[in-house]
């Protein structure tokens, strides 16, 4: 009879074991929002979860952004495949933090779980 117990002892725990093994991995990261207006003030919206340090980590990796980098950080060139150059546009994309102007680069900004980052050419 001990046996018999010992033995279903052990195949209980084994399903659990194997039943853990298949239950589908969390995501990890912060999630947060970008807000990315184009030339003619039209807003879209994107949402992501990243595990990267900054936004400008996450959104590059995810290809949202492209720029160069420079003494002052990364001077963001591209957003959402539209690039801007100041010198032959008078435009450049301004980075906002939870609807405030930031004053860090996206490079320098650590990723805040909820919050909304956005891009505007000015």
């Amino acid at each position: 009879m001990k046996k018999l117990i010992s033995l279903l002892l052990v195949m209980v725990m084994v399903l659990g074991l194997v039943a853990c093994g298949n239950a589908e991995p969390k995501a990890t990261g912060a999630s947060f929002t970008v807000v990315v207006a184009d030339l003619e003030g039209k807003e879209t919206t994107f949402e992501y979860t990243s595990d990267k340090a900054t936004v400008g980590e996450a959104l590059i990796a995810e290809g949202l952004i492209e720029g160069h980098e420079t003494e002052y950080g990364l001077y963001v060139d591209s957003v959402n495949g539209v690039a801007l150059d100041w010198d032959k546009d008078g435009k450049y994309w301004a980075f906002y933090i939870d609807g405030e102007y930031a004053m860090t680069g996206v490079d320098a900004t650590e990723i805040t779980e909820g919050a909304t980052y956005a891009f505007k050419p000015e």
